[in-house]
């Protein structure tokens, strides 16, 4: 193809013509209101700059936690004991805390019951406070805790100093364990034994942060917002149990057989999967039925938001060496090979079921830490379970039933939320584009790269981000005036939009970004510093756009006003081609409210042919242009967009072709 094109725009800024009609919204094009500066819903202070990263008096708290849980499988109830150790940095002293009882959700009176009763049609009694205490010079102070719905606000005996001030919380608790209808919490019967399926188990910080204070919004069953700390927890469970957690085991002597030590250790320098535990071994477990007293798990993860774990006599376990440095698992001890691991039951096994889990959990992690930013924890986890296909920190739940490329595609995605919100803490509960969005966007590229792209391209719902095709589910929401936009609360997306804005346009605006405004040379790279930049902290949507402005060195408002801020979409036409000796003139016209660049391929009647890119800023102060395109001989066809990758919604008027 030619390059070093000619473009010339025949009409100045201050030429008149008549308004043409406009795109899918029916409103005229305005220059100046697509490109005007934007308004960003945060502003800037000395907490957050005006480039998108953290300002110069940022500060963030900070929440450790001890906790210690035992699981009854008789009565499938989960008592814990907890100890808070929390860091107060913000400059305001705090009379009081806020925690999160996500297991409240499940009360009938929960107000998640009101708001989604189709997926709250059993209940259980949620969570019971059994204790609550501040620990002052050795002793405990009682308190008295006041919950509200999935939350619990602790009145402090003397209030916790900002700028670095402590607070030691210590709550005892207990819980009956929901069915499979629990989704992110459960205990699941199976062949070989129930499998006990446990997240959003403990008492959990809410964040208090320079933007609203406490931010506490009520949990109604889709994300979170966590602080920062390190967590160090003990499961106890029967003794032929398997608990596979967040974090690192710290005592794998206790636990293990002489066997499975082995077996790992051989998993630390093996590419392919090695079995920890067999399923000859698991079902000859269940036969002998063998009772001795119970075993308590210990795990460590530190800097992370949260943890889960998965328990039962009926897990097979296989594991894989990830090609990531060594990690210590904890201050003190040395570091040690970092596993891709899966727990799965029998009902998993097949050669392209979960057979393969280990290897697609090998190449998210790699994939994810090459590409973007190293993977910061010891060991990362595929569990099959009832099918929840949800994500925490170093382990994911999903369906035991998984197969094939919606194996691989449910994998790479939820551990791809390792990196959004996990390693980069943005509230997910109020912004859930710069989770699921960024995530989809990541995970399609993944899907792309995996086995020469065996599973690519990923078709979620109907979005390929990697082809660069924008797919109907996006142009729904760009023809339709009642879709939601990007920038709308969690709550106000209705479950009909919450795949199509949440997940493909927020994927299909970074692929825009990437593929068709910045390219990948520009964009990777500020991606990239983005990610390192807010690692561990908390963004927000404003930091975001500002980031990426800085970095980039464009001021990309009209594009964050567009696809964030409102659902507007391209539209152009072909009003006129004119050949000539020497050149073709080419006019166009823009009909749409979002100016993404776009290619104008010519192609001459012998076979020569050509494209030229119209950039977003041609449409500033002017609706129409005409194009010189050298050349020159009779124009056989010319067509905007010819590899479609931008989502024009109307591409009647998009093409010519000579008669």
């Amino acid at each position: 193809m030619a390059r070093g094109l000619v473009f010339m725009a025949m009409m100045g800024p201050g030429a008149v013509m008549a308004a043409q009609p406009g795109g899918v919204s029916g409103e005229v094009p305005d220059g100046a209101r697509m490109f005007a500066p934007l308004a960003w819903p945060d502003p800037v202070n000395a907490w957050r700059s005006g480039s998108g990263r953290p300002g110069p008096l940022f500060w963030q708290n900070r929440a450790d936690y001890e906790i210690r849980v035992r699981i009854d499988t008789v009565g499938k109830v989960l008592t814990g004991t907890e100890t808070i150790t929390y860091t107060n940095n913000s400059p305001d002293d705090l009379d009081a805390l806020w925690v999160h009882l996500d297991q409240n959700i499940y009360r009938e009176d929960a107000r998640a019951s009101f708001a989604a009763p189709q997926r709250h049609a059993e209940h259980t009694g949620g969570i019971v406070i059994d204790a609550a205490e501040v620990l002052e010079g050795g002793r405990g102070v009682t308190v008295s805790p006041e919950v509200n719905d999935t939350r619990m606000r602790v009145p402090l005996p003397r209030a916790v100093a900002g700028k670095g001030g402590k607070v030691r919380l210590r709550v005892s608790w207990h819980y009956t364990v929901p069915g499979p209808w629990g989704g992110r919490t459960a205990v699941t019967p199976e062949k070989y034994g129930d499998i006990y399926e446990i997240a959003q188990f403990y008492p959990r910080m809410a964040v208090y942060d320079d933007l609203r204070g406490w931010d506490v919004l009520p949990y109604l069953g889709q994300e979170f917002y966590l602080e920062y700390g390190d967590i160090d927890y003990s499961v106890t469970v029967p003794s032929d149990f398997i608990v596979a957690g967040s974090g690192a085991l710290l005592n794998p002597e206790a636990v293990l057989t002489a066997e499975q030590r082995a077996r790992l250790a051989r998993a630390g320098k093996s590419d392919t999967r090695v079995m920890i535990r067999t399923a000859d071994e698991v079902k000859a477990a269940a036969e002998a039925h063998v009772q001795g007293p119970e075993k308590t798990w210990h795990f460590r993860m530190n800097r992370t938001r949260d943890v889960a774990f998965f328990a039962s006599r009926a897990l097979l376990w296989d594991a894989a060496r990830l090609d990531l440095p060594p990690l210590s698992p904890a201050p003190g001890r040395p570091a040690e090979p970092r596993l891709a691991m899966s727990v799965y039951p029998v009902e998993g096994i097949g050669s392209e079921r979960w057979d393969r889990s280990t290897e697609y959990v090998k190449h998210s992690i790699e994939y994810f830490s090459k590409q973007w930013f190293e993977y910061p924890w010891p060991d990362a986890i595929n569990a099959g379970g009832h099918g929840a296909a949800m994500e925490y920190p170093g382990i994911v739940f999903d369906g035991m039933d998984d197969r094939d490329a919606e194996l691989f595609w449910v994998t790479t995605h939820e551990l791809g939320h390792d990196w959004f919100p996990m390693i980069v803490g943005s509230n997910e509960r109020r912004h859930a584009f710069m989770d699921e969005g960024f995530n989809t966007f990541i995970d399609a590229l993944a899907s792309e790269h995996f086995n020469h792209g065996e599973f690519a391209p990923k078709k979620d719902g109907e979005y390929a981000p990697q082809t660069g095709r924008p797919a109907e589910d996006i142009l729904k929401v760009l023809r339709d005036p009642s879709a939601p936009v990007l920038m709308d609360t969690v709550e106000s997306v209705p479950e009909t939009w919450r795949h199509p804005v949440t997940y493909f346009k927020g994927a299909y605006g970074l692929t825009l970004l990437r593929e068709q405004i910045l390219g990948p040379a520009r964009f990777d790279p500020a991606f990239r510093r983005y990610i390192a930049t807010w690692a561990f902290r908390h963004p927000t949507p404003s930091d975001f756009f500002r980031f990426m402005n800085s970095e980039t060195g464009e001021d990309l408002s009209w594009f964050w006003r567009g696809w964030y801020f409102e659902n507007h979409a391209p539209d152009y036409a072909l009003r006129k081609v004119v050949s000539g000796k020497d050149e073709a003139r080419v006019t166009v016209a823009n009909r749409g409210l979002l100016p993404l660049p776009v290619d104008l391929e010519v192609t001459w009647a012998d076979g020569r042919h050509v494209r030229l890119r119209i950039p977003a800023q041609t449409w500033e102060h002017q609706q129409e242009v005409e194009l010189r395109v050298p050349g020159g001989g009779q124009v056989r066809s010319a067509v905007l967009d010819p590899d479609h990758v931008i989502p024009l919604s109307d591409r009647s008027d998009d093409s010519f072709t000579a008669p």
